[in-house]
């Protein structure tokens, strides 16, 4: 439960403003340190970029182009580990890129690309590359324009629920002892003799501001890295470059693979993913300079994915704008430097300002342990760390030695309700049936657009510090990816959040 009270009591050894996946995943490893820690969020976890991605956990097959190998070595590194310590939220995941004569890059380069993107997983590779003849292409992907079609390749990585891997990391973090708390917004930086020893916040649910301590200040913002840069250091350069990404959803799945494409213009990618029984399409690539907080899907981007897929499903009638379940825009926090945006690297800076506030910049969702570790070495240059390349488990993680079928004769569930459960909770899908154990009314379903029971919104309440409905909705729950036409799930929640 939330519980802001415990902020004013003492000195922190760190504060980490910021709860996306890098100042979650910080949080959590201090705290695995044995470092005294507190996790400030100014929304809710997850609700700025780190539930906007396309839920992919990958090396970037595309960043071979601007030879940042070290990068894409590092990340797939990275994708294994999170396979390992996160299993019911990180998954392989096969994709498909359609190649078509005339294309900027044409068949034998995609070849080339897929081989030394497998080389350089080395051991860490998920599943070998194959290279795909045009009819092969055309069974896999049903309705795929044909004209013009040369071939393809197949290649594996991963895909991941963002938002229940931020939240997670915050969880664990706040097992290990860390005090942690959503709406929470730093409103300035406390000084002692020149350097940062706390924060003035303000609870942005009750109106009351309060001070935090702490040796150690870290912000992990991402696009909001400029903002509190100039509530730290005064009027600053901007460190960060933000560029906007937009995705929709869209019903049905046209395919089990992911699908990538070049657009036919620029040099951009997009994805269409298989999400939630739905495809998850995007993104765009372009410079933002507003407030972070007025991101959107402005019209102009959704244009743009359409004439792409209209080029490539020439008749997929999925693919209206009428149809949209729904549309997200996120921004990606890359350090400044001049270029087309997609040719900027997504490599990670950690810096220190003059009163000792840490800044973390940049970097890619795959790389977040190895972010965290780095600024670790920032915090304790000096002390050996917990191993975590060797084991960085989540709340959820750990094997599930009972198969769906004997848990819900235990518990007396339906088997689709507790696999769903599972992929969802990990091992911590217990705690959920529990609350349906105590309560049978719990286990009556939300609606009937999802697999959800009513027990998941008491958990997300009582123990993911959820604290509005649409906290469960879009990052708990993750509802807003599935078409709901009573909005009976909407209603109930509402009931569940009121009480």
């Amino acid at each position: 439960m939330r519980n802001i009270s415990q902020f004013t009591h003492g000195t922190y050894d760190v504060l980490i403003v910021g709860g996306g996946i890098n100042g979650a995943a910080i949080a959590h490893m201090a705290a695995l340190n044995g470092l005294k820690v507190a996790l400030l969020e100014k929304g809710d976890f997850a609700s700025g970029t780190s539930s906007k991605s396309t839920k992919l956990i990958h090396g970037g097959l595309r960043y071979l182009e601007t030879f940042d190998l070290d990068l894409v070595r590092e990340a797939l590194r990275e994708r294994s580990f999170l396979l390992r310590d996160a299993p019911h939220l990180v998954t392989p995941l096969s994709f498909i890129i359609p190649v078509y004569r005339g294309d900027r890059k044409p068949l034998w380069m995609m070849r080339l690309g897929v081989a030394l993107y497998d080389r350089l997983a080395g051991k860490y590779r998920i599943g070998r590359h194959r290279f795909l003849r045009a009819r092969e292409v055309m069974k896999f992907v049903p309705g795929l324009n044909a004209d013009g079609l040369a071939g393809g390749v197949l290649y594996f990585d991963a895909q991941m629920d963002d938002a229940r891997l931020v939240l997670e990391n915050v969880l664990s973090a706040e097992a290990r002892g860390a005090h942690v708390a959503n709406y929470v917004e730093v409103k300035s930086f406390i000084k002692k003799d020149g350097k940062a020893a706390g924060v003035r916040a303000l609870d942005a649910l009750i109106g009351k501001e309060f001070d935090v301590y702490a040796r150690r200040i870290v912000c992990a913002v991402g696009p909001w890295t400029n903002v509190l840069m100039r509530k730290e250091e005064g009027n600053v350069s901007s460190p960060v470059r933000t560029t906007k990404g937009i995705h929709v959803v869209c019903p049905g799945k046209i395919s089990d693979h992911a699908l990538l494409f070049p657009t036919a213009k620029d040099k951009r990618v997009f994805f269409i993913i298989p999400w939630m029984g739905n495809s998850l399409i995007g993104t765009t690539d372009t410079d933002y300079e507003a407030s972070p907080d007025e991101v959107a899907a402005d019209q102009e981007d959704i244009d743009y994915l359409f004439r792409e897929l209209r080029r490539i499903f020439p008749g997929q009638g999925s693919f209206e704008k009428e149809k949209i379940v729904t549309a997200f825009a996120g921004l990606r926090p890359l350090v400044h430097k001049e270029g087309a945006p997609s040719q900027i690297s997504r490599q990670h800076v950690i810096k220190e300002s003059y009163s000792g506030v840490i800044y973390v910049m940049g970097g890619k969702y795959t790389t977040y342990r190895k972010i965290a570790e780095d600024c670790l070495r920032v915090i304790l240059p000096s002390q050996k760390l917990v191993d975590t390349a060797a084991g960085f488990p989540v709340f959820g993680s750990g094997k599930i030695v009972e198969s769906a079928a004997d848990a819900a004769r235990a518990y007396g569930f339906k088997e689709e309700t507790v696999q769903y459960l599972m992929d969802i909770y990990g091992t911590r899908y217990r705690d959920v049936v529990l609350l349906a154990r105590k309560d049978p009314t719990l286990k009556e379903p939300l609606c009937s657009c999802s697999p959800a029971i009513k027990a998941q919104v008491v958990y997300a309440t009582q123990t993911e510090m959820a604290v509005k409905e649409e906290d469960i909705i879009r990052r708990r729950l993750s509802l807003v990816y599935r078409p709901c036409r009573s909005g009976q799930c909407v209603r109930e929640i509402q009931r569940f959040v009121t009480q």
